[in-house]
């Protein structure tokens, strides 16, 4: 099949309905396969993906050095958008954290430069604030960005886990083309707390990480003890013992309605994101297999009463346990 394309924001920005997440080829998900990784992303590109997802912070740093190292060279490498973020964390130059979200013009400018250099390209196609910095105007971090874009260094600009508020401000100083915040079947925190709305009524696309709740929809995980031991899921809430069971047996709705459609529980996860009015997704893996999976459910078309019947199955709110440890939710506006 050929993965449609369509437009993400009202700026000129178009690409795949659904793209690649990097972030577990080199960090949170348990030992890195390069070898695997870049096969994953290649394949990527030969099944339609265009749009790929990545961070500094993934690695950090090595993220972006395996996605440029993946992409150089690609047939219609020139039609690829390469997504990156900033200042979600503060890292030295050489990638150690020591600090949280960093709005300030002068560290942005320095995390594009940098970014440009590891991805090696002349020009980044969409750039996130990964996080908003409560310590710097959300309007004078936008207004740094802008001048990047002026510059020529970023194309299109966007904005990471904001509040309606903060997309707002920043929309009204550099026109925004996505928001980029964690959307699922387990996480429908978007569709009560106006970031939706806000998006849709200023001509913002929406684009959807962890789609596949962190590879929980897909059903692989039913245990803590099936997870490697550096996997970042160990310290999420939802993985806890107590609230990990009450998650698998809303998992289980969603697995009684896949088998009935013949199609696996994380392709109907999926298609039911990207049945969701303008909104694009961009599940992670690290493997070709799951991605030809969900590169397939791109292509299952659900009717209205199968989407208002899983809607109705896993209501917002429904899943337990927060969707990160404290220190993470601490940078998240919700």
């Amino acid at each position: 099949m050929t993965l449609q394309t369509h437009k993400i924001g009202g700026r000129g920005l178009v690409a795949s309905v659904e793209g690649l997440g990097t972030m577990g080829m080199t960090a949170m998900y348990g030992t890195p396969d390069e070898g695997e990784a870049i096969r994953t992303v290649r394949r990527a590109v030969e099944l339609g993906v265009t749009m790929f997802d990545t961070a500094d912070m993934y690695g950090p740093f090595s993220g972006e050095e395996l996605l440029g190292r993946a992409l150089k060279g690609r047939p219609g490498e020139d039609e690829l958008v390469v997504a990156t973020k900033g200042g979600g964390v503060t890292l030295d130059e050489t990638g150690q954290f020591v600090g949280g979200p960093n709005g300030h013009p002068d560290y942005l400018r320095a995390c594009v430069e940098g970014s440009l250099r590891r991805l090696g390209m002349d020009h980044i196609d969409l750039y996130y604030l990964h996080r908003v910095d409560p310590g710097v105007p959300v309007e004078e971090t936008f207004g740094a960005l802008a001048e990047l874009v002026a510059e020529g260094k970023l194309r299109y600009l966007g904005i990471s886990e904001a509040s309606p508020a903060s997309i707002r401000a920043a929309h009204a100083v550099a026109p925004l083309s996505a928001v980029q915040t964690e959307y699922s079947l387990f996480s429908r925190t978007v569709e009560v707390n106006g970031v939706l709305d806000t998006v849709r009524e200023l001509g913002i696309g929406f684009v959807a990480y962890a789609p596949l709740g962190r590879g929980f929809l897909t059903g692989a995980v039913r245990s803590l003890d099936e997870l490697p031991a550096h996997d970042f899921r160990r310290t999420s809430p939802r993985f806890a013992d107590v609230n990990l069971e009450q998650n698998l047996a809303l998992l289980d709705r969603i697995v009684a309605t896949a088998d009935g459609l013949g199609v696996t529980s994380g392709q109907l996860a999926l298609a039911w994101v990207l049945a969701q009015d303008g909104v694009t997704a961009v599940p992670g893996t690290k493997r070709r297999r799951w991605l030809e999976q969900n590169v397939a459910a791109a292509g299952i078309e659900l009717d209205p009463a199968t989407v208002a019947g899983l809607s109705a199955a896993i209501p917002v709110g429904a899943a337990a346990g927060d969707r990160y440890a404290p220190m993470g939710m601490a940078s998240i506006q919700e």
